[in-house]
């Protein structure tokens, strides 16, 4: 479980992280959206006891990361795949984790077949590509046994193999009681892999729910042969009509729009649900500052 209270990080006068509190359950795979400069990497760096927040803060099992016994046994981070010693090989970045932890060193040579580098344990982590080097900060996350995983873009640099082998590791250690916190840019792959999602724009918490819950919230995209003219007549049904992608989106159910459309007389060319185009287009609706928080309250 990993439990997060009105975290709040300042640099000077600016709130990197602006008062955000949630919980991730054991069983569940939640993902950290937002875009860059959200606060996203902030955040889960005090999770992970490496920045100190302002104020608020963040608990694993009830228990701040400081002061855990041995971290890495409870807690699996992989903040930054690059940050590996690029003159030694994986084995042995594995074996000197193992050592940190107290974990048998012969787990190293397992973790390297888990993730898929068995033949590579013998080269220097410079001649690594950029995948390979995700697949060993994954193996560096799991190999003390962890019960809870917090992975900052773990599909960066994987190939579409490597894409489905990191979601069928995630469920699995989810399925078996694990909880995982994860940031990634890669909005499909996310919509595919998590149960729960935090959003985050500007410092601030946008939206929080089941993924099912939130995409639900999308409302309706429309197209009409003349978007200025409905959108009046939407204004005038008591909605807030928005511009987009060449047509508008209105926070009501197609059925009602379909209607007001059909008592104006305009002629519709495109009419769906914006949960329909997933997560995506939830991304780029809700990462607007000035939008209303959905699902969010304490």
């Amino acid at each position: 479980m990993i439990t997060v209270e009105h975290l709040t990080k300042h640099y000077g006068d600016h709130a990197a992280v602006d008062d955000i509190s949630f919980e991730c359950a054991p069983g569940t795979i939640t993902g950290f959206l937002g875009p860059n400069g959200a606060g996203k990497s902030t955040a889960l760096r005090m999770i992970a006891g490496l920045t100190p927040p302002t104020s608020g803060g963040s608990t694993v099992d009830g228990v701040q990361y400081s002061q855990l016994p041995n971290p890495g046994r409870t807690i699996g981070l992989m903040l930054d795949a690059a940050a590996q010693h690029p003159g030694r090989t994986g084995r042995e970045t594995l074996q000197l984790t193992a050592a940190l932890l107290d974990v048998d060193r012969k787990t190293a040579d397992a973790m390297l077949e888990r993730v898929g580098l068995t033949g590579a344990e013998k080269r220097r982590v410079k001649q690594y590509s950029l995948g390979m080097r995700q697949r060993l900060g994954i193996a560096n996350a799991l190999i003390g046994d962890p019960h809870v995983l917090v992975l900052d873009e773990p599909a960066n640099g994987l190939d579409p193999i490597g894409i489905r082998w990191m979601r069928e590791l995630l469920r699995d250690f989810a399925d078996r009681g694990g909880t995982v916190l994860l940031s990634s840019h890669l909005l499909r792959e996310v919509q595919a892999t998590v149960d729960h999602l935090v959003m985050i724009g500007d410092g601030k918490i946008v939206a929080r729910g089941t993924l099912d819950e939130l995409l639900s919230t999308g409302g309706t995209f429309v197209c009409t042969l003349d978007n200025t003219a409905f959108a009046a007549d939407l204004a005038a049904a008591g909605l807030a009509p928005r511009p987009a992608d060449g047509g508008i989106t209105v926070d009501a159910d197609a059925e009602r729009v379909g209607r007001i459309a059909a008592s104006s007389g305009a002629v519709l060319t495109e009419l769906r649900a914006v949960g329909d185009d997933g997560l995506e287009e939830l991304f780029f609706r809700l990462t607007d500052p000035t939008t209303e928080l959905i699902g969010a309250t304490s």
